[in-house]
């Protein structure tokens, strides 16, 4: 486990300090709670590469003979 030391100015510590008494912790482990849900977070590049995957499996489920015929495309059926 790492320790990393962070500055804040005292307005931000008192209140980070009155958040948690509140919540009955400290503000290290509001700090702690606050980095594992960052860095459990989907990134950017995740997030894309998640819609690449689910776009291409759409593409894969694609039938052409599901199209629609010229004449229903331009609504020329009788």
């Amino acid at each position: 486990m790492r320790n990393i030391t962070v500055s804040v100015d005292d307005e931000t510590y008192k209140r980070a300090r009155i958040v948690a008494a509140e919540q009955d912790t400290s503000v290290s482990a509001l700090v702690k709670t606050y980095l594992i849900q960052l860095a459990t977070q989907e990134s950017e590049f995740e997030r894309l590469k998640r819609q690449e995957q689910e776009i291409r499996d759409k593409i894969l489920s694609f039938n052409a003979s599901d199209r629609l015929t010229r004449d229903e495309l331009h609504d020329r059926h009788r």
